[in-house]
């Protein structure tokens, strides 16, 4: 069963402020862990941008290569 329902910011602010501290600590690490899945997320997206890129004399081989195999596919 699931409830949606709509609260204010400062309603939600007082009803974390009455937790109690097991309960505090509890979703202190949940939201923590949803920051670090999320600051993963752009450690990998940065890794994969700033990655190596290829020269245009290594461009220029693939090319090379590639049409060999079609060249090859075709006989």
């Amino acid at each position: 069963m699931q409830v949606e329902i709509d609260i204010e910011f400062d309603q939600l602010l007082r009803i974390i402020r009455t937790l109690p501290s097991g309960q505090l600590k509890l979703l202190k690490s949940e939201i923590e862990r949803e920051r670090n899945l999320s600051k993963q997320k752009v450690d990998l997206e940065t890794l994969l941008m700033n990655g190596p890129i290829a020269t245009k004399k290594q461009v220029a081989v693939i090319k090379k290569n590639r049409k060999a195999i079609n060249q090859w596919r075709t006989k």
